[in-house]
């Protein structure tokens, strides 16, 4: 399984870098001031990358969540019950839940998969099929949740690499579905924890840059969560983290991407590795992949650690409120276009995300040029020499 999973992360082709050209001369003969639509115009720019199409379209659009329980909730990490976890898997099927009501409203797929939740899903609610029925959720589950991680590995190696391919599995099932593009979102009580030792592992930095209180959580719950953070990354903080330690050329790209792996299984959950598969399936299908926030972002990280060129395929939706995202997001190189001060998780700020981007698209196809308007645009010369803005 590990061989398939590199195979794939060996397909991930650079952007189309012809397309992108084509896309900025489109760009820059639309009837306005050079740059004026300034992130619009690197979303399309991207995107033409990505499909291979000057002018891009997004018609279909979905949310792929990700659900597992994590052992580590033992330790008093989460003020929120872990029941919660099946709950509100069940609701997302209901579209009741943040990302559910966004979905509805922005006109969304979702696409829920139990990775391994800690409790019994009726099995009137299951489908084995992903996207048969997206008021389903796809029975993907390893077991009832990972171990404890302060008192040991989450899971073990091949369970990690197992929840990668399922993701790589759901990426081309939206592939295969005819979706212009997807998000990554996440349900599972006690992830934060999760994400902040993997991020720390990954960066080499301690808990204070990569731990906040997740759902809501008092000072001495956080300051545990800080100690068993900076317990379980510390072996890989010493060497400076994986990151620090490409860059210096200490580690190779094929080792980082086999520590990375160690990680995830030693501190992760079922639920990030699986995020991370989503996202490398999504660059292994030349498919846009949206970031929603904290555990989406970690995930992201990983997946761009395991499969260098993962993050040109990818957009970051909105700045998360939860500390270590931005430490994260500037890892991957991105910016995130929405600010809302969001911080729910599920993959909300995803299909926001999405409009965005189709705006972005849809000023590429319908906006006037300036032979078009019948506007002589001889007046920007001097403005496209710069330093006028």
């Amino acid at each position: 399984m590990e061989r398939e999973l590199f195979t794939v992360a060996a397909c991930i082709s650079p952007l189309d870098g012809k397309a992108m050209q084509k896309a900025r001369e489109r760009q820059e003969s639309l009837a306005k001031p050079p740059g004026s639509l300034g992130g619009l115009e690197e979303i399309s720019v991207k995107l033409a990358g990505i499909t291979g199409e000057v002018i891009s379209s997004i018609d279909k659009s979905c949310v792929v969540v990700m659900c597992a329980d994590n052992g580590v909730v033992e330790e008093g990490v989460a003020s929120t019950p872990q029941s919660v976890t099946m709950a509100q898997t069940i609701n997302f099927t209901r579209r009741l839940t943040g990302v559910g009501a966004l979905a509805e409203s922005f006109g969304s797929d979702l696409l829920i998969v139990d990775m391994g939740i800690n409790g019994r899903i009726p099995d009137e609610l299951y489908d084995d099929i992903p996207l048969r029925n997206t008021h389903k959720i796809v029975n993907r589950r390893i077991r009832p949740g990972t171990d404890n991680l302060a008192r040991g590995p989450a899971m073990t190696r091949q369970e990690a690499v197992r929840c990668i391919m399922t993701g790589i599995e759901m990426a081309k099932a939206v592939k295969s579905e005819g979706f212009d593009i997807l998000g990554v979102g996440e349900m599972g009580i006690g992830n934060t924890t999760t994400s902040a030792a993997v991020l720390s592992a990954i960066t080499g930095k301690d808990s204070s840059f990569t731990c906040g209180r997740g759902g809501g959580l008092n000072d001495k719950g956080y300051a545990g969560k800080q100690q068993i953070v900076d317990s379980v990354s510390s072996e890989y903080r010493a060497c400076g983290g994986i990151l620090e330690q490409v860059a210096s050329g200490s580690l190779s790209g094929e080792a980082a991407a086999d520590r990375c792996i160690d990680i995830l299984a030693r501190m992760g959950g079922f639920d990030i590795c699986a995020m991370a598969g989503v996202f490398i399936g999504a660059a292994a299908e030349r498919i846009p992949a949206v970031i929603d926030g904290y555990i989406s972002v970690v995930a992201a990280l990983a997946a761009a650690v395991i499969a260098p060129g993962t993050a040109d395929y990818m957009f970051a939706s909105h700045k998360s409120f939860e500390k270590g995202y931005m430490l994260a997001v500037e890892a991957l190189g991105l910016e995130p276009f929405l600010s809302l001060g969001m911080r729910l998780g599920e993959g909300s700020g995803c299909p926001i995300a999405f409009d965005v981007i189709r705006g972005a698209c849809d000023v590429m196809k319908n906006m006037a040029t300036f032979e078009e308007a019948e506007i002589n645009d001889n007046y920007l010369e001097e403005i496209r020499k710069g330093g006028c803005f």
